[in-house]
């Protein structure tokens, strides 16, 4: 009994001198307030009881919301390295065959997407053989295409940057066309006097390109891409 008593007087002189592990330890905690509900009896009504827990509920979905937005913020941040890496790779070639053999290659892959196409509406037809050489990377149509594959054919105003998964199998995408489950389109602006252009990236993933997701990066992409093209075509 001596024994058992020193025991108790320690652990209550432990616990004197650092609640906090006793504050701090949430299973502790609702076992004490479990014990302390259960001496009140049953026709008391525990106020401070029930503040607590829609506190400790606030807190908890406070710490899921907080967690989220971390997660947001980190998955941000690399999809920024990510355009960033693929931007300064764009810009390395000196030569513009070089530059659209590398947009369907490392730029393509930096990006992690299965597929690449530079769409060009032209007059003339595809015939000329530097068009034949790049024709895994590049796609010359006729005018009017790009608008009619924005919108497919409902007439809904254009955006710059359209997201959607892909049900139906298109030839724009080469071999990898049977594979595509969803795709980023990317309107491209020449100049005055030019016509429009678009730039497609494909994925397997359907997951990957949607609606809901935000827009800002490829938006950014685009806009450096056109300059890029304006240069090689001045």
């Amino acid at each position: 009994m001596s024994s058992k008593a020193k025991m108790e007087d320690n652990l209550r002189e432990r616990i004197i001198q650092q609640p906090d592990f006793i504050l701090e330890d949430q299973d502790v905690m609702h076992a004490l307030i479990a014990a302390n509900e259960r001496a009140m009896g049953g026709n008391i009504v525990d106020l401070r009881g029930i503040a607590m827990d829609r506190l400790e509920a606030r807190l908890d979905r406070l710490e899921d919301t907080n967690r989220s937005v971390i997660a947001a913020a980190y998955e941000n941040l690399a999809g920024t390295n990510q355009v960033h890496r693929a931007i300064l790779r764009m810009l390395d070639p000196v030569e513009f065959e070089g530059f659209l053999r590398d947009l369907g290659g490392d730029v393509a892959h930096i990006l992690r997407v299965d597929s690449m196409r530079l769409v060009l509406e032209l007059v003339q037809n595809d015939a000329d053989p530097a068009v034949q050489r790049l024709g895994t990377v590049l796609s010359v149509v006729e005018p009017g295409f790009v608008e009619q594959y924005l919108t497919q054919g409902r007439g809904s105003p254009q955006r710059q940057v359209t997201l959607r998964q892909v049900h139906e199998e298109t030839e724009l995408h080469g071999e990898a066309a049977p594979f595509i489950r969803s795709e980023a389109c990317l309107r491209l602006d020449f100049g005055n006097g030019r016509l429009p252009g678009m730039l497609v990236m494909g994925a397997e993933d359907p997951h990957q390109f949607t609606p809901q997701q935000g827009t800002d990066l490829l938006t950014f992409f685009g806009g450096v891409f056109e300059r890029a093209m304006r240069r090689w075509l001045s």
